[in-house]
């Protein structure tokens, strides 16, 4: 993980016997390994899998979250040139640091988590005059999460002010389409591409958009996170690269928050 301890690589020095230099060749390679099982555990040690959380991310400020996701970027994206990886960084600058909250970032504790980080809790439950432009879009890595999402932040639902369901399973874009030009809305949860889909038909409008929250913590029973797989990595990257965000989330006066949770 970003925030693993660095090991020292230097290795001992031989041993000596009757005079001549004692070779020991699996030295190195011991080294290695033996540094290869620490990350592996101090990783491990992070992965709650009966919770479902990676608890690495509660730990991580700016930096360690950027450099976080341009490693990751940079292994599922080893197909890419130099260039086109550069466009898909986010900067530090970007993120939020929210490693002041301190409870488990599990779903019973993500409204809490939103309005401990949003200047005007209450405003978390209205929605703008304008159809289909939330002020706060969760991305999740499935569609089956999404709904637990949906779940989880329906306290801030009101009569004429739905959460968005904008992910895959279940729905048709063209369905999503409709109901984004038809409502006014709040909080919306979805998948990376399936939010691209809707931004590039104009469905889905970043117009009014205060905060976006990456549902980064939460792992299946593989240990693997949105940012663990190359199908969802990528898309998500894409999405908070695009020339529109990238320019919210450095706005001098009024920026748009890119939180990990």
């Amino acid at each position: 993980m970003a925030d693993t301890a660095t090991v020292s690589a230097t290795a001992p020095p031989a041993g000596v016997m009757e005079g001549k230099t004692r070779k020991r060749p699996a030295s190195h390679e011991d080294g290695s390994s033996r540094r290869k099982r620490k990350k592996a555990r101090q990783d491990d040690a992070d992965l709650d899998t009966e919770a479902g959380l990676n608890r690495a991310f509660a730990r991580m400020d700016g930096q360690l979250v950027a450099d976080h996701i341009a490693q990751k970027t940079s292994r599922f994206g080893s197909d890419l040139s130099s260039i086109e990886l550069s466009d898909l960084y986010i900067s530090a600058n970007a993120i939020k640091d929210t490693t002041s909250f301190e409870k488990a970032r599990s779903l019973d504790n993500l409204p809490e988590f939103l309005e401990c980080f949003s200047e005007a809790p209450g405003k978390l439950e209205e929605a703008s005059k304008q159809q289909g432009s939330p002020h706060t879009i969760i991305i999740a890595g499935a569609g089956l999460r999404a709904t637990d999402l949906v779940r989880a932040v329906r306290k801030f639902q009101k009569k004429g002010n739905p959460v968005a369901k904008l992910f895959a399973k279940h729905f048709k874009v063209e369905e999503q389409v409709a109901f984004l030009k038809k409502n006014r809305t709040g909080i919306a949860v979805g998948t990376p591409q399936r939010l691209i889909d809707l931004i590039e038909n104009e469905a889905l409008s970043l117009q009014c958009l205060t905060r976006v929250v990456i549902d980064a913590s939460h792992i299946d029973q593989k240990k693997r996170g949105i940012m663990d797989m190359r199908e969802t990595m990528m898309p998500l990257v894409r999405m908070l690269s695009r020339k529109e965000l990238k320019e919210k989330f450095t706005d001098a006066e009024k920026p748009v928050e890119l939180m990990l949770y």
